[in-house]
């Protein structure tokens, strides 16, 4: 019986944790939802800074790739 009071106490433990950083990931993501809805308001493309956000976080060489291929494509397609 202790051995299953010890892994209650355990498993409640990891749920409140994940409950406390689910809170604070909706917490954040609301404070992203509103530093965008900042930059709208001065005069900011919130599509374009979303897009160079993702391009940020790639690595140099796999997004210099992704653009070289991208370009084959719309050459390809005529949309140079």
């Amino acid at each position: 019986m202790d051995a299953y009071q010890v892994t209650a106490d355990e498993l409640r433990q990891f749920v409140e944790r994940i409950e406390h950083l689910e809170q604070e990931k909706k917490d954040i993501a609301e404070q992203i939802k509103e530093v965008y809805s900042e930059s709208k308001g001065r005069g900011y493309d919130t599509k374009a800074l979303k897009t160079i956000i993702s391009l940020r976080k790639k690595n140099k060489d796999d997004l210099a790739e992704e653009e070289a291929v991208l370009e084959v494509y719309k050459e390809a397609l005529g949309m140079r």
